[in-house]
């Protein structure tokens, strides 16, 4: 087999800080795609513990499309961690019991986001935090230490608190053509035939069409 076994934990032995996301969590609510990975030296298994507040009764789930890149530190703050902030007190008292569960909120008055969407080729800086309901585009860039509270459109690269654009990877022509292309859905022998295209630096439209 050319290339990792899609169905490891740990695709390189000699880097034992890097999983493979959807061979390490168990939480059916957390959907990652094909070699998209995580890597943390401290405790690469426990990438379900950066995943706060995703509770069964909401449903909402964070999805990870195929060849993500997601380095130690990301927290994804799912739709649990919202209080009521059309009421006078935000406090949530019903979590306190001793009969104050008499202000427990119903579904409908949370604020819901719906799901984190995470694209193909995405890579994540460290210490990057992301917000309920966030969709990343395709082939996107988080700089470490962001705070994404916007969604990201495919190919843009962002940074800071809050998150803002910095520039686009490519120009306009090149980005509609990979939107189209979706190489990350390629059979594995087609992408390690096609490494040297999608490893250049220089990509032009004229490159990127002779993958075959």
């Amino acid at each position: 087999m050319l290339g990792p076994n899609p169905d490891a934990l740990y695709p390189n032995e000699a880097i034992p800080s890097l999983v493979f996301i959807k061979n390490c969590v168990k939480n059916p609510n957390i959907i990652a795609g094909n070699y998209s990975y995580y890597d943390d030296p401290e405790n690469p298994e426990g990438f379900e513990d950066h995943v706060e507040h995703l509770y069964d009764f909401l449903s909402d789930k964070l999805v990870i499309g195929n060849f993500c890149a997601i380095a130690k530190g990301i927290r994804f703050i799912m739709n649990g961690a919202n209080h009521r902030m059309d009421s006078v007190a935000t406090y949530p008292f019903n979590i306190l019991g001793h009969g104050l569960e008499k202000a427990t909120p119903s579904l409908a008055d949370l604020p819901f986001k719906g799901d984190t969407m995470i694209g193909n080729d995405v890579w994540i800086g460290q210490d990057v935090t992301i917000m309920p309901g966030i969709t990343i585009g395709d082939g996107a860039i988080i700089a470490a230490n962001s705070v994404v509270t916007k969604d990201v459109p495919p190919y843009m690269i962002v940074g800071g608190n809050p998150a803002r654009r910095i520039r686009a990877r490519f120009n306009d022509e090149i980005i509609a053509y990979l939107l189209e292309l979706k190489w990350w859905d390629f059979s594995p022998d087609k992408i390690w035939r096609n490494l040297d295209i999608l490893c250049d630096t220089n990509p032009t439209l004229a490159k990127l069409q002779q993958m075959k």
